[in-house]
């Protein structure tokens, strides 16, 4: 008797939400798929009301790569996954994701509700969970990471903060209809190690 394929489990929810957190909480391999973003010298970024590049745009990312390595990590276990620094805006590396024999493989970012269909369409089952927490929360923690972490000057951080502030209540309306399930940390915690 051959063993069951891992759960695909796709975590959407606003920038600074707990996404990675989430994903390593629940001891579950992870493809973080905003490794999978374009340099910044990429041709035709789009660009935000700020006149910044909008790296929300799901334009700013490469999907087809990233359902590519989905499909090689669950058929052969393994895949080299780029590695994205957010701070220098390109990929500086690559990493190896293994699944080891775990029963549950998650894929995390701020593009998994726009993900859904892409997989969906490569014939990829996936479950989908909205990881939903207060915005004040998220405003904080998206914050104090992006500060650390020096991802980009504090001034950018700060307007970009409050405008996704104020659209996460549409981010979880878009991720509803999309067909993800709204959850928060302990009950999306539990849900993963089903």
């Amino acid at each position: 008797m051959s063993a069951a394929p891992p759960r695909l489990v796709l975590i959407a929810g606003a920038s600074g939400s707990g996404k990675s957190r989430l994903a390593h909480l629940a001891g579950c391999p992870s493809l973080r798929l905003d490794d999978f973003y374009f340099d910044a010298d990429h041709p035709h970024l789009p660009r935000s009301p700020i006149g910044i590049v909008d790296w929300d745009d799901p334009r700013c990312w490469d999907a087809g790569a990233a359902v590519a390595a989905l499909q090689d990590l669950l058929s052969s276990g393994r895949v080299e996954a780029p590695a994205y620094s957010i701070s220098e805006s390109r990929r500086v590396g690559s990493h190896e994701v293994r699944m080891d024999g775990a029963s549950c493989l998650t894929a995390e970012g701020i593009f998994a509700i726009e993900f859904l269909a892409t997989c969906r369409a490569a014939g990829l089952a996936a479950e989908a969970i909205y990881l939903d927490r207060p915005g004040f929360l998220v405003f904080w923690l998206r914050l104090r990471r992006d500060l650390a972490k020096k991802r980009k000057p504090p001034r950018i951080l700060l307007r970009r903060g409050i405008a996704l502030w104020r659209a996460q209540p549409g981010l979880k309306r878009k991720a509803l209809a999309a067909g993800f399930t709204p959850m928060g940390m302990r009950a999306a915690v539990a849900r993963l190690a089903d």
